[in-house]
């Protein structure tokens, strides 16, 4: 997803972006590196949570700096990934009356560099004005690679589900990488069966403490009943009559298909994806969540 060669928007004074790629940041769609719901993504570029969003345009200056050109023209930016999807160019030259910020350098990792100026950098501290954006450690696990890996099983959702063998649902899986090879693709022991909340209590009367997925299922259940922040529950489209959730949490992230399983991922575990089954309470829950969810325009 990338803009033509030859694409430069005005970033401040005469100094012009050549567009590598663009991104949207509104409440059903923002990049889940900045956050796990809408106003924590916005928060952590300095912007308010505007109701209908941002684009953000990622490029270079003539000197090869790094810069991310924030804009309120939201459906310009969606053309032009779209257009960009379908493999198609488009001008992504949005007017400066659009732009709401220049911020220095870049919060997503972009692969592609504009020909003709110096390789990627960020810009000179006498130029930019805070700290360049940069994006996540991918070396060390934590709450943005968590949720990158949901991300993942989203867009692949194919891939991973045909690894889940039926027969094995009287126990559920738990998937675990070798160090340093981020998200699994190798089956382990299960944790869970079902999408039950589970309220479990010692033998003497006291309580105890609920594993991370039966905490994850219980926090879920309760963004039914109290709306949780702006983006944390999303639905997208998914092939037949499906939908695709994706639900997050402080410490967790859920993907799953409203007729089918859903998995989950947890800072608290790394590397790890636990695979709850359909059961008797998940498929109301997804139901419930997907009423709620915030949809793509």
């Amino acid at each position: 997803m990338t803009g033509t060669d030859d694409e430069a928007v005005a970033v401040e004074d005469d100094d012009a972006l050549y567009v590598l790629t663009a991104v949207l940041l509104t409440p059903a769609q923002f990049p889940s590196v900045l956050g796990d719901d809408y106003p924590e993504a916005c928060a952590a570029l300095g912007l308010a949570p505007l109701a209908d969003g941002y684009g953000l345009v990622l490029g270079q200056d003539g000197d090869g700096a790094r810069w991310t050109v924030v804009i309120d023209d939201v459906s310009l930016v969606a053309v032009a990934i779209a257009s960009w999807d379908c493999g198609m160019e488009y001008d992504l030259s949005p007017d400066e009356r659009s732009m709401v910020a220049a911020l220095p350098g870049w919060p997503l990792a972009v692969a592609v560099a504009a020909p003709g100026v110096p390789a990627p950098h960020d810009p000179a501290p006498d130029i930019a004005e805070q700290a360049p954006l940069c994006p996540p450690d991918a070396s060390a696990w934590g709450a943005a690679q968590r949720r990158m890996g949901a991300d993942e099983i989203a867009l692949q959702w194919a891939v991973w589900r045909e690894q889940i063998d039926e027969t094995e649902f009287a126990a559920s899986a738990e998937r675990k990488a070798a160090p340093g090879e981020g998200i699994a693709q190798t089956a382990g022991n299960r944790e869970a069966e079902d999408g039950g909340d589970k309220d479990v209590s010692g033998g003497d009367g006291g309580r105890v403490p609920l594993t991370g997925l039966q905490r994850v299922l219980s926090e879920a259940h309760s963004y039914v009943d109290t709306p949780p922040p702006l983006g944390r529950v999303r639905s997208s489209f998914a092939p037949g009559d499906a939908r695709t959730l994706r639900a997050d949490g402080p410490g967790w992230s859920l993907v799953a298909r409203t007729d089918d399983i859903a998995f989950v991922l947890l800072d608290e575990k790394p590397g790890e994806i636990l695979t709850v089954g359909r059961g008797p309470e998940l498929p109301g829950l997804l139901e419930a969540l997907d009423k709620m969810a915030v949809r793509p325009n």
